[in-house]
């Protein structure tokens, strides 16, 4: 460990942001890396405990070696300590900054204490490598006559991707936007991940010989029998993108929006692919339905445009302030959770539930009507008599995503043979079974929210890893025979 009693002299200090005020006036990254001197502090507070919790099932899904790369940090090797974070994590520099760092909640010393800052040293490793240009493509050593086609370029289909063309096949990833990032690309706004960020791991990808092929969507402009005839495996690493929708009286009013029409249409607009918005919320009173990181995301962005007020409310109650028995720790608490979009301005209401919608003479949205609710032996009821009304220009749902489009690409492979599960994700085994990843076409495999559903971005790349290695074991095996 670097320091034994570093946990007792130091404090825990977050990435330096600017101001609400400051950051506010554009869609710019606002978070810091740490100095070389609170880098080291902060690394110092980790207790190198017997048992990590903070790598281990109740931690980080990608097995980070935490405590590794935090004394190797804390001694000045932050070179090695790079090579150490890239053993598990093809993209920190994504976690580092969109990842809710479940390793913190599961950090022994957040037992009675403020646990290890985590995720902002991961990001000092990997900001502080691209500034001095530690970052090199890895060219493969070997190359095999396997040509895989990945499907999706989010997360887990990069991670795959490199994964598989580092073991020395021939990788192609379909990307149906005209560049490459899936959600990374479009749903995720700039002020938490500026695109550069995503360009600079791309550019890495082709020199180490990965084909990227944008502006196709596989399903629709080439049919998933071609891709398949043409490939030896096909790893499906779409995102889960049919949204959770609202189907309440007035739902086809003028102004309500899914969140990610919303998302999507700024972020074309940071990267000069149209003028103007076509969804404002400048001087607009914006109702935000879902309480979760997507619709903070639409915070943050409603008040970027200029909005007159932001309301964002929840169907569940308020979650506590600390951790409650229902999850010790090391488990992910349901506790409650302030983002910066949140102190740039907004009013969170919990348990209520939108029972309708009423527009003016224009067919536009002009009010929520509402009800309060509770939640009893796990479920949600309305509570009769607590009938309110709140005004909004523009309503914007961010309630979820329930499974991948069935129309297309799934359409397609069900029709092959492909299985798919109760929510109607595509049917892969986990990967602690015997052949993970793999669907019910053998040589058709699965990862990211395609196959799990709605998850996070660690997960994503977790699954792309492990998927990789699966599809490359498979292609091993069917070499021997």
């Amino acid at each position: 460990m670097g320091k034994p009693t570093g946990f007792l002299e130091y404090e825990r200090k977050t990435l330096h942001k600017k101001s609400v005020e400051e950051r506010k006036n554009n869609f710019k990254e606002f978070e810091f890396r740490f100095s070389s001197e609170e880098v080291k502090t902060q690394t110092a507070r980790c207790m190198d405990c017997g048992i990590p919790f903070c790598h281990g099932e109740t931690g980080c899904p990608l097995g980070n070696y935490i405590p590794e790369w935090n004394d190797l940090v804390y001694k000045g090797h932050m070179k090695a300590a790079l090579v150490n974070l890239h053993s598990t994590n093809n993209f920190p520099e994504f976690t580092g900054r969109l990842c809710p760092a479940p390793c913190e909640t599961a950090c022994t010393l957040g037992i009675n204490a403020n646990p290890v800052s985590i995720k902002a040293i991961e990001r000092t490793i990997i900001d502080k490598a691209f500034e001095e240009d530690w970052v090199k493509p890895r060219i493969p050593i070997v190359a095999t006559d396997k040509k895989i086609a990945v499907v999706g370029s989010g997360p887990a289909g990069l991670a795959a991707a490199q994964q598989l063309c580092r073991a020395g096949h021939q990788v192609t990833v379909f990307e149906k936007n005209d560049k490459v990032g899936g959600l990374l690309r479009y749903g995720i706004p700039d002020f938490k991940l500026e695109k550069n960020v995503i360009d600079r791991r791309i550019i890495q990808m082709q020199i180490e010989g990965v084909t990227f092929k944008t502006n196709v969507n596989v399903g629709k402009d080439i049919h998933v029998k071609e891709l398949l005839n043409k490939n030896d495996v096909i790893v499906l690493a779409g995102g889960c993108e049919k949204p959770r929708d609202i189907n309440v009286p007035g739902r086809n009013l003028k102004g309500i929006h899914f969140a990610l029409e919303f998302l999507i249409d700024q972020n074309k607009v940071v990267a000069g692919l149209q003028r103007d918005n076509k969804i404002s919320a400048k001087g607009k009173k914006v109702v935000v339905i879902g309480g979760g990181d997507t619709g903070a995301d639409c915070v943050g962005t409603a008040n970027r445009q200029g909005a007159e007020s932001v309301t964002q409310i929840e169907l569940l109650p308020m979650p506590p302030q600390k951790r409650n028995e229902a999850a010790p720790w090391p488990y992910w608490p349901n506790i409650l959770r302030t983002s910066t979009s949140h102190e740039e301005g907004c009013e969170r209401l919990w348990s209520v539930n939108t029972l309708s919608f009423k527009g003016n003479e224009n067919d536009e949205v002009t009010v929520l009507n509402c009800i309060k609710t509770k939640f009893e032996n796990g479920k949600i009821t309305n509570i009769e008599g607590t009938e309110f009304q709140l005004k909004a220009d523009l309503v914007l749902i961010a309630a979820g995503f329930l499974q991948p489009e069935p129309n297309g690409l799934i359409s397609q492979l069900v029709e092959l043979g492909l299985e798919l599960d109760q929510r109607g994700n595509v049917k892969a085994n986990f990967a602690d079974n015997e052949n993970p990843f793999q669907t019910s076409i053998p040589n058709v495999f699965a990862c990211g929210d395609m196959r799990r559903g709605q998850s996070l971005v660690v997960w994503a790349i977790a699954e792309g890893r492990k998927c990789a290695n699966a599809v490359h074991e498979y292609l091993s095996v069917e070499c021997i025979m």
